[in-house]
């Protein structure tokens, strides 16, 4: 894993906006090796733990690995008191950045998440995160959020593996388009990465040749 995840780094650095961390990758390679080499990255870093816990709990989840990482992804559904109010204050203090799940990329979202959009938004407008994880698998909910937030920033999940087309999310209204295994698992990361953005970029021609 060692090998594995520091060839992946340096092969991608400089060539994608940033880097997200996930448990699964936490948990195989191990708090201190991810935080020796995230924490010498450029370009934005997320942290998606998608943290969803007292504020104490999360906290304590993240003290020794928080300062690795520009942004940190957490729940919304949890709530503001005794939650993401201290979460959002441990945040600040520690130079990070907060991210909210908004909705998510796979089906079981819509019976969910989504049928509790006007908790959510009520969450969003008083914690006022930095960003919202918004799925490219559905853009009807990125054009949503991007309506009702113009100044938040917001993370599409989804591209590639779960079938969002390159460029898609960002023809809805999204800042950044996350594309895990389509590329880190790939045999040739680069050329994977490649292949995608030349996608993306033909997706945009055509999204704004649309709306014009």
């Amino acid at each position: 894993m060692d090998e594995w995840l520091q060839a992946r780094v340096n092969v991608l650095r400089g060539r994608v906006a940033g880097f997200k961390v996930g448990w699964p990758l936490l948990l195989r390679a191990g708090i201190d090796r991810v935080y020796n080499i995230f924490s010498r990255l450029e370009g934005l870093r997320v942290l998606d733990l998608k943290l969803a816990d007292i504020g104490h709990v999360m906290r304590l989840v993240l003290e020794d690995i928080v300062d690795a990482f520009d942004a940190v992804i957490a729940h919304a559904f949890v709530g503001v008191e005794g939650a993401l109010d201290e979460l959002s204050e441990f945040l600040s203090e520690r130079g990070a950045r907060l991210i909210l799940v908004y909705s998510m990329s796979h089906p079981g979202a819509r019976a969910t998440l989504d049928t509790c959009r006007d908790v959510v938004d009520k969450v969003v407008q008083r914690v006022k995160p930095w960003g919202l994880v918004v799925p490219a698998t559905r853009p009807e909910v990125i054009r949503e959020a991007r309506g009702r937030y113009p100044d938040i920033v917001l993370v599409s999940p989804g591209v590639g593996a779960q079938g969002a087309e390159p460029g898609s999310a960002i023809c809805a209204g999204a800042d950044y388009e996350i594309i895990g295994r389509a590329i880190a698992w790939a045999d040739d990361p680069v050329l994977s990465l490649r292949t995608l953005a030349e996608r993306g970029v033909e997706k945009l021609r055509e999204c704004i040749m649309g709306k014009r």
